[in-house]
């Protein structure tokens, strides 16, 4: 039995003492899971609990197998406590990342280890109600498919771009409002029966960096993401920054030409329409049609709506001089929209991912160009610029990191 999952309807009529009960066992399980192993003593100063029901706590949860022994404590005298950690595979969480032409998901343990594939679905989202029912349709069989125990997945994290409203789980830019009366959070509750979590995909792409990534820790990482748009995330002192509104890390609409290229937001010359894999594909197109000479050009003849923003980085990493021309100047641009980053925020380091990190020092050479003429020296050589290490891992550890940071207390927060 799922003893610390509130959201099933035989914990609706709970009494107030066996909610108090599942409370603590939510905040033993958080506890060690954020801060690793425990002792029983750790546990009645951190819950302000008597040593008694500390014990009875921490028996229950080895019974159902959410905690075992994992040795011993130091003892400055008489008898070492024993420490508790979280159980293998006593937790699993589902992660999926719902992007604009794919939706991808993976089941994770509590050690933060993928036990599945990374499965893909090629669905062009349009955020009607039939893709959300797809995706839940995909969903529901994978996890079947997956012969984890049901009782286990402990929720769901989501991510996705877009104006995100995660307290009340409202993507204002690609769900339709009329689909549902229910926002996207509650329709996804509904049908999983599963606590879920949705966020903006950058923002917890680099919640993941300051979590899993190789400079996990630092105190302040800006994480930038670059596939068809632009998105960033922003992470202070371990938590993400999201504003006041939560709509924090629209970085790819900021106006950088004055009367360009039309934006998806409907403004002229952000960011996004001359350093995105939008503008990546625009210039390769226009280059085609305007007769210059590239190893593309065959297939953009061909296929011409099928052309992406990886076959360019792919055509640049095998030599074709047009594909770097483009990665140059998507670069350059890129490196001026950074240059006003580093002297608002003066980060620590700035995560460059997406689908643009593969395209490795072909992006990042520019950038670096861009940077030495349109930021301050002071600023500029204090802050570490790299390329994601997460690999095709980053969507995933992202929603699993949004999860784990903001479902322990969505739990504590439901009524009984």
């Amino acid at each position: 039995m799922n003893t610390f999952y509130p959201l099933s309807s035989e914990n609706s009529s709970l009494k107030s003492a066996e909610k108090k009960k599942i409370n603590n066992k939510i905040k033993i399980i958080k506890s060690i899971y954020t801060e690793g192993f425990k002792t029983a003593m750790d546990i009645c100063n951190e819950l302000g609990i008597s040593l008694p029901t500390s014990t009875i706590l921490i028996n229950e949860l080895l019974k159902d197998e959410v905690i075992e022994k994992k040795g011993q404590a130091k003892s400055s005298g008489g008898r070492k406590p024993d420490l508790y950690g979280l159980a293998s595979n006593s937790i699993f969480i589902l992660a999926i990342n719902i992007g604009q032409n794919r939706t991808q998901m993976a089941i994770y343990n509590n050690s933060h280890e993928r036990i599945t594939d990374i499965h893909t679905v090629h669905l062009k989202f349009d955020g009607q109600e039939g893709h959300i029912n797809t995706i839940y349709e995909v969903a529901d069989t994978f996890i079947k498919e997956s012969n984890i125990n049901p009782d286990k997945l402990l929720g769901i994290g989501i991510t996705m771009p877009g104006l995100i409203d995660s307290k009340k789980g409202i993507n204002y830019t690609y769900i339709n409002k009329n689909f549902s009366k229910s926002t996207l959070k509650a329709t996804f509750q509904e049908k999983f029966n599963k606590q879920v979590v949705i966020e903006n995909d950058a923002k917890a792409m680099t919640l993941a960096e300051y979590q899993f990534g190789s400079k996990a820790g630092t105190s302040q990482i800006l994480g930038i993401y670059t596939d068809w748009g632009i998105g960033l995330g922003i992470v202070l002192e371990g938590k993400i920054y999201k504003g006041f509104s939560g709509f924090s890390g629209e970085f790819g609409h900021i106006t950088m030409v004055e009367n360009g290229h039309l934006c998806s937001c409907g403004k002229q010359g952000c960011l996004e329409t001359v350093a995105s894999g939008m503008a990546m594909v625009r210039l390769a197109k226009e280059a085609y049609q305007n007769g210059k000479p590239s190893i593309m050009n065959e297939e953009i003849s061909k296929n011409p709506d099928d052309i992406d923003p990886d076959f360019i980085i792919q055509s640049a990493l095998s030599g074709d001089q047009h594909a770097i021309g483009i990665l140059t100047e998507i670069g350059s641009q890129l490196g001026k929209g950074i240059a006003i980053l580093i002297q608002l925020f003066n980060p620590e380091i700035i995560i460059i991912g997406g689908k643009i990190a593969e395209a490795g020092q072909y992006i990042l050479t520019p950038i670096y160009q861009s940077l030495n003429t349109s930021s301050l020296p002071q600023l500029r050589n204090q802050t570490t610029i790299e390329l994601s290490q997460l690999g095709k891992d980053a969507r995933m550890l992202g929603a699993i990191s949004i999860y784990m940071n903001e479902a322990f207390d969505a739990l504590l927060d439901s009524p009984a």
